[in-house]
């Protein structure tokens, strides 16, 4: 006589004992400030080993992408930190044009010459914006797996929307345009009409102001505006600062939320009024170059691509 067969109570229970599966790195919900939420059971199931592309285990690849795109963001910070003090802490300390110039002409050797250059700027600039793109597109891609599956159609997968944008990404990627259009302007065109930049120095920068004076002080009061506020906020979001980063209900919780977002753009608005003191205020007020001098920056701004054959 064989086993009697199972009721339903002894299935159900059965399915019951049976303990849950852990769920991925990436499908875990967290809080503002990052912390994963406690469960009863989270703590006494360890997350399964796991293997990436890259052959480190233990990870997803959001967690290399962020520390990739946190501390690139530092390097580069070293960077602005030198510009800001010969394009504008100098220039209001002497307030003299060829005075700033001679130490900025002494200084910039040391950021943009090799290895100073591809080390401090380029490499982590770079690092900066495709770490930020692959993130945003490995979020897209998870995104459409969750909700339209493998086997999904195109037209399935294009009704999926896109991760949202937030400000500081918006901040970032208009950087990105301002700051590739300053190094064309101030790099690019001198080493490709002239093969050096040895010589652009703030007289340079003071004589487009004078000469296109529009065009420089909406370019110039955009490009600081935005780096600055993408800067700040950055390090704000890295260092668990932002509003959002904040997890205190309550009345009390909202105070100091939004204490903290008038801290740090107050801090974002000290900063970029301080480098347009120096920026606009002094270089921007040094007036034209004369002479030979003139027509030599007349003829790179004449060289810019796109915009040059209107200035």
């Amino acid at each position: 006589m064989g086993p009697p067969a199972p009721d339903a109570a002894s299935e159900v229970f059965s399915l019951l004992e049976l303990d849950p599966a852990p769920v991925d790195d990436d499908f875990r919900s967290t809080r503002a400030d990052g912390a994963r939420p406690s469960s009863s059971w989270s703590a006494k199931v360890p997350a399964p080993s796991r293997m990436s592309s890259l052959g480190l285990s233990g990870h997803s690849p959001v967690f290399y992408l962020t520390r990739i795109q946190k501390y690139s963001s530092y390097a580069f910070t070293l960077f602005a930190a030198a510009h800001i003090t010969n394009t504008s802490l100098i220039p209001l300390t002497t307030r003299s044009l060829p005075a700033s110039d001679t130490y900025l002409l002494l200084t910039r050797p040391y950021y943009q010459d090799f290895p100073f250059e591809q080390l401090l700027v380029i490499a982590p600039l770079a690092l900066h914006i495709l770490s930020g793109l692959a993130l945003r597109l490995y979020r897209r891609r998870q995104t459409v797996r969750r909700y339209a599956g493998e086997a999904s159609t195109r037209s399935e997968r294009r009704r999926v929307p896109w991760p949202a944008v937030s400000g500081t990404s918006a901040l970032g990627f208009a950087s990105t345009a301002l700051v590739g259009g300053h190094a064309l302007v101030n790099r690019g065109v001198p080493l490709l009409v002239e093969g050096s930049s040895a010589g652009i120095g703030l007289e340079y920068v003071s004589h487009g102001f004078a000469r296109h004076p529009v065009l420089s002080f909406v370019g110039f009061g955009a490009l600081v505006s935005v780096a600055v506020w993408h800067g700040v906020w950055g390090a704000a979001k890295w260092n668990g600062w932002t509003p959002a980063q904040l997890v205190r209900p309550g009345y009390e919780g909202e105070i100091r939320r939004k204490r903290r977002w008038y801290v740090i753009n107050g801090i974002a608005a000290a900063l970029a009024g301080l480098w347009m003191a120096g920026g606009l205020g002094v270089v921007g007020q040094g007036g034209a170059a004369t002479g030979w001098v003139a027509r030599d920056y007349d003829n790179l701004f004449k060289s810019i691509p796109l915009v040059g054959q209107w200035l």
